[in-house]
């Protein structure tokens, strides 16, 4: 998990924890210059050396694959270039890799969701990016809030009261599913509940960068704690993978 800066990493061990040493999923910091949840300083996250540096010291423990665990860092490039961005990480390192933002349209694929709900950390700037990368992916926002929370080091303090009126507030009937799309926001340890509090699928950022990164080598995910995205969905296994990323 390529991680930029310091927020929510910690969600990831918990995540491990949920699949029942199915998997690894060790973390390793990127460099950034600033977590202001601005377009120009998320944009910068997702691009320049330093992503590439930290892409190619993962590759040396030599894991099954990598995923770009930001959202903001990879939807802001649109949906041409966020393709763009994970191939060249690929290209750097010879491993499969994808990223935050689409691992949100694959998991809204898979369950079949095309009208979601998009509750949002960032200002509204950096959210209509989202809304606009989704639209790319054929899905459709129907309903969404920017609460504007400054920096990724403020989201990650959001509790878990906070979260639950973040999400209340922006679902309605027309929406699917609601999406949580900072990786900077705590979210793993109350997916399940958030799901039975609104009796629909609740997608969050770091929940689909581990379902993504475990679809991408073909590890069966299917998992109790993790929301329906595990529990229904998962993914088939290949033949003749090994059984855990590491």
């Amino acid at each position: 998990m390529l991680y930029p800066g310091h927020a929510a990493e910690d969600d990831y061990p918990l995540a491990e924890s949920a699949l029942g040493g199915a998997a690894s999923l060790p973390v390793l910091i990127t460099e950034i210059e600033s977590d202001d949840h601005t377009v120009e300083a998320m944009r910068a996250v997702g691009t320049g050396q330093r992503l590439l540096d930290g892409a190619r010291q993962a590759a040396k423990h030599r894991p099954d694959a990598l995923m770009w665990a930001c959202t903001s860092g990879s939807f802001l490039y649109g949906w041409i270039g966020a393709h763009e961005q994970v191939a060249e990480i690929s290209d750097a390192t010879g491993l499969p890799v994808s990223s935050t933002s689409l691992a949100f349209a694959a998991a809204c694929q898979e369950l079949q969701v095309t009208s979601v709900a998009v509750a949002a950390t960032y200002p509204a700037a950096v959210a209509d990016g989202f809304s606009s990368f989704l639209a790319d992916a054929g899905v459709t926002v129907v309903s969404a809030t920017a609460h504007d929370i400054e920096t990724a080091t403020e989201a990650g303090s959001v509790d878990g009261d906070h979260l639950f009126e973040m999400v209340r507030a922006v679902d309605t009937d027309s929406a699917q599913a609601i999406l949580l799309p900072d990786t900077a926001l705590h979210t793993i340890s109350w997916i399940d509940d958030l799901e039975q509090d609104l009796g629909k699928p609740v997608l969050t950022a770091n929940q689909v960068t581990v379902w993504q990164a475990l679809r991408m080598v073909g590890r069966p995910v299917h998992a109790a704690g993790l929301g329906r995205l595990f529990r229904d969905v998962g993914v088939t296994a290949r033949s003749g993978t090994p059984s855990a990323i590491r």
